[in-house]
């Protein structure tokens, strides 16, 4: 059910489904899973639909005193789903996980606090439903360059400009943020 990734901290879940003729049932969230792993709860859903395929929103993350972890899944469509280390003196730092969250594959990623989070469509008409930790903040809200050369990261988009709004096409890279979160 839940696989640890390259990096610590951030897990893939599979929640088991049971299928018949009529579709499928599964446990899409159950607060015990996260038992010995974080101490996060999530207070907070969120609900982003996005109209076209290469649509990318992000790198986001909000900053404390509002800081988030965030359990994210694609309940239409596909997407490619990213999770970027920022914590200062991580032996990750500026490194990424990434994974493929499909309605069809029902799979989850847990990013916690301390991490970029941002995501690219695969097709047409995409929902993607994450819970958070902590509540939305303007003044906490905070972002990271999609494209930043030091981080290198695989979009997969062979070539394709991505659809992004204007926020996310002025981010700051990496080596411009600062110490917002540390390792622990």
């Amino acid at each position: 059910m839940l696989q640890s990734t390259a990096i610590d901290g951030v897990y893939l879940l599979k929640p088991s489904r049971f299928s018949d003729h009529r579709g499928f049932f599964c446990e899409s969230f159950r607060q015990s899973w996260f038992s010995g792993i974080s101490d996060s709860y999530f207070i907070q859903d969120n609900h982003s639909y996005s109209k076209n395929k290469g649509t990318l929103r992000g790198l986001h993350f909000q900053i404390h005193p509002f800081a988030q972890a965030k359990l994210v899944r694609c309940a239409r469509g596909s997407i490619i789903d990213v999770a970027v280390d920022i914590r200062a003196g991580s032996p990750t730092f500026g490194k990424y996980v990434k994974a493929v969250l499909s309605a069809e594959n029902g799979a989850q990623l847990f990013v916690p606090v301390g991490f970029a989070h941002g995501f690219l469509t695969l097709e047409d008409d995409c929902d993607v439903l994450y819970k958070t930790s902590n509540y939305y903040s303007k003044e906490c809200d905070r972002g990271l360059a999609w494209d930043d050369p030091t981080i290198n990261l695989d979009w997969e988009l062979d070539g394709r400009t991505p659809i992004l709004s204007e926020k996310d096409m002025a981010q700051p890279k990496l080596s411009d943020l600062g110490p917002l979160f540390h390792y622990a």
